[in-house]
Order: structure tokens, then sequence, then C-alpha cells
């Protein structure tokens, strides 16, 4: 039997961790490399935790459950058990994974094409550390090649059990008289949404679920879905449209006009609801989370979950409730709660279901589109360039830090000065005229990311647009 050491089997394979988990071609993610990262995760943090068992779960994507029976079977070589949850959303294994004080392993490339995968990791405690996901590219673990792939037995616990999570905490009559319509598409909790909707009180409308995984990138939301719902919500007289990323980390909802909510605006008012004493979000997000003045304190980071995620201890000694949200709209919860007499466990990792449904306890007062309007108007836009190397993008970053008037002149923008420089992630610029133009290369996909921000939508986009033109003609 062929002896194999995880370092050199993750570093021959070309995968390396971005913004939230391991990412690659699903090509490359073959079995020994799946395995791979399986032993060096439980090795890695086997000398801070003892446990026995390890979760799985997957998304919809054609090439998880392979990649799932690949780390199980990792797992089987450690002597360790296998607890397989079938299909579904990241933060539902996370949750009941920290409940039951288990590490586990979702496979999911999230948003990203269908060719691509990935692999998320959580301690017992938790979504791991950027100081784990080193420890992980560093362990040099033998292990056997994998020959053979073990059937996997569904177990339906951790859909069970992060329903209960937020049909408990809400009265069973909360949404009697909302029409609510779920965009199922592929997304990983597509089969428990519209229950837990219904078992709140509302009519639920199932809308356009795919046999075919369909990326949906919440912060780029594709001009088709911005139409859909704006139909949808018209033909079916709908309140409110639900709908996630692949893994069901990342919520995508429509008001009553069928207009996508920014995700960080829809964070902002999940967290004014929630009266959550400090936040942590990353820099792209809209700074009229700091100009609504409804938080105690706000502080930025680079962006990705494990970032968000290290600044949680520090204000949780200070503040008594601790939450993050990223741009995306992915809601975590870095402290228990206490809402509506109920505790809410925290869980610290990007999750969808909360900040909609609070959105929609908010929303029995005023319509959603009001409750949007009572922030200062300051709006954001963003998009991305797919398929544009990562070499190039470096390029443009580098410039854009060494001379910042200049390639904004090439742009087009001849009569506006830089104020200041935000280079915690990529390069973000705040201009004499007070709008702000933010450039970085994705962590997940070769791909260059714009976030704009200005006093009007119209604005933010046209600027946004300025820059895609002028990348797309050099």
């Amino acid at each position: 039997m062929e002896n194999l050491v995880s370092s050199v089997v993750i570093k021959d394979s070309g995968i390396q961790f971005g913004t939230s988990g391991a990412r690659g071609l699903v090509e490359q993610f073959t079995s020994n490399v799946c395995a791979a990262f399986t032993h060096a995760f439980i090795t890695s943090i086997q000398i801070e935790f003892s446990f026995k068992q390890v979760a799985i779960a997957i998304d919809n994507r054609p090439s998880s459950l392979t990649m799932a029976q690949a780390c199980a079977k990792a797992l089987h070589q450690k002597g360790l058990e296998v607890i397989y949850y079938g299909v579904v959303p990241t933060p539902a294994l996370a949750y009941v994974s920290m409940q039951d004080n288990i590490p586990c392993i979702m496979v999911t490339g999230s948003h990203i094409p269908f060719d691509r995968n990935g692999l998320k990791f959580y301690r017992p405690d938790g979504e791991i550390s950027k100081a784990d996901e080193l420890a992980i590219l560093n362990a040099n673990v033998k292990f056997e090649a994998i020959t053979d792939l073990p059937l996997l037995i569904e177990s339906d616990k951790a859909a069970r059990q992060y329903s209960e999570r937020y049909t408990s905490l809400f009265d069973s009559q909360m949404l009697t008289g909302k029409r609510i319509g779920i965009y199922e598409h592929s997304s990983a909790g597509r089969d428990l949404y519209a229950p837990m909707f219904e078992a709140l009180g509302a009519e639920v409308i199932a809308l356009e679920r795919s046999d075919e995984f369909v990326p949906i990138d919440t912060e780029a939301v594709s001009d088709s879905d911005k139409k859909k719902a704006k139909v949808w919500s018209k033909e079916y007289d709908l309140d409110f449209i639900f709908s996630t990323d692949g893994d069901g980390d990342r919520p995508l909802v429509a008001d009553e006009n069928g207009d996508w909510l920014r995700g960080d605006i829809l964070g902002l008012l999940c967290a004014d609801v929630m009266n959550i004493d400090a936040l942590v979000v990353p820099v792209s997000c809209n700074t009229v989370i700091e100009s609504c003045e409804r938080f105690n304190h706000v502080t930025r980071t680079k962006i990705g979950s494990p970032y968000v995620i290290a600044e949680f201890e520090a204000l949780s000694k200070q503040n008594a409730s601790v939450a993050g949200f990223e741009a995306n709209g992915g809601f975590l919860l870095g402290s228990d709660v206490f809402f509506d007499k109920k505790t809410i466990k925290a869980l610290p990792t990007r999750d969808a279901v909360l900040p909609a449904l609070m959105l929609l306890g908010a929303a029995r007062q005023k319509k959603i589109y009001e409750l949007v309007n009572s922030l200062p108007k300051r709006f954001t836009y963003s998009d991305r360039i797919q398929n544009f190397a990562t070499e190039k993008s470096a390029v443009i970053i580098r410039e854009l830090k060494e001379n910042p008037t200049v390639f904004l002149a090439k742009i087009g923008f001849y009569n506006v000065d830089v104020i200041t420089i935000d280079t915690t992630d990529g390069v973000r610029m705040l201009l004499s005229n007070s709008n702000i133009i933010h450039l970085r290369a994705s962590g997940n996909a070769p791909e260059l990311r714009c976030y704009t921000e200005a006093n009007n939508q119209k604005l933010a986009m046209n600027y946004l647009h300025k820059v895609f033109k002028f990348l797309g003609e050099n």
C-alpha cells in the first residue's frame, strides 16, 4: 500500500485556502487530496481537542459526494466515527457540531462555479482560524493512498436541530399573512426553508428549483436574477423573497417590491433589531454602519469570515453582545444573545436564516423598504470580472497603491483627489467627492472584485461600470 505525506499531496495539488475554506478546481480535489486535507486537519486539532466522531455534510454540486466519501475514508483511517448529514446548509452542520462538541467538514465551493469545489473545516469550538489553515498546510501526516470509498448513511439530525433553532425562537404566528417566495435553485438548504417559514405562519411559494448547480453570488447579483425577483414579486403578490448561495450561509432577500437588499444593509438591520453592542465587519461594507450610530463599537477587518471571527474574543470582554456580518449578507453571531425573553446561542460562522427572520420580525411594524429608507442615504454596488488572472489583478493593485491619482485619471476620473487609501484588503480609496472605489482580487477564484459607494445608487453603479469598462479594454 502506497504511503503519502499530507503536505506534499496538498502542495502538489495547487489548492490553497481562500477567504473561507480551501478552494480549487474539481479535478484538483482527487480522493488523495481530500484525504490529505482531512488527515492534516484532524492531526492539527487533536493537540487541543479530544473527540471520537467527526461530522460531514455537502452541498448540491455534482462532485461533492465523492469528495465527502474520500474525507470519510481518511477519518476511518484515523479510527474516527463519521456522522454524515447529507445535503444541508453549512451553518446547520456547524451548529449541530458545536452543540455536540465535535469537529466537522463541509464539502462546498459556496458560490463559485460548479467546476470548482472546496472544503470548510470546523473545530469543536467553531470555524478554523488563519493560524489553523497554516497548520493544515504545513502538517506532515503520513497516510495510505485512497483505493476505495465508503458508503455514507445519512442522518437528519443537523437539519432538524438547525430548523428548531429558529422555529423555537419565534411565535408560531409571527409570519401569518405573509406571502414568501423561496428561490430554491440548487441551494443546500432548499428543502429546509419552506417548512421553516411555514412553521412560523407564512404562506410559501417555491420558485425555480434547479437540477443543475447554480452559482449564486450574493455580492454580485445577476441582471437576470434582479428581473426574476421583480416578476415574482408582482406575479405572486409576495411580501418577501428568500434565497441563499450554494451552501446556504449567505442570504439573498428581496423586499415587497422585489428589490434585492445589499447584504451589509440586511446585516445592519438584523444587528439593530437584536440590539447588538459591538460589530465586526469587513472593510468592503457600507460606511452607513458607522454613520447610523446604532452600535457602540464597529471594527473593520480583511474580507473573510476567519478575520471577522478573530475579533470576537477581544470585543466580548468589553461588550455584552457581539456579532459580525459581511457584504455578502452572511451573519455571524459572536456571543449568546438574549432576545425576546429567549437565548440565541452563538454561531460564529456565516448564517443566512437569522438575518432574514430578524428582518421579517421587524417588518411586522414597518415595510421592509421603509426600514431600509430609514437609514442614512449611502449606497454601495459591487461586481466581479470573472476569469481575470490573479497576476493581472496583482499588477493593478500594485499600481493603485503606488500612484492612485494617475490610475484614476486613466479610468476617467480627472477632477477628483484621493483623500485616504485603505490597504486592509486590496485598495479602498475615499475620494474628495466622498465617493469610494475599492478593488481587490478574489481569494476564492481568478476574479477581480470592485466595490463602489456613493450618496445615490445610480452614481455607485456608474463608478463601477466606468472602472470595469477601463479594465476590460486594457
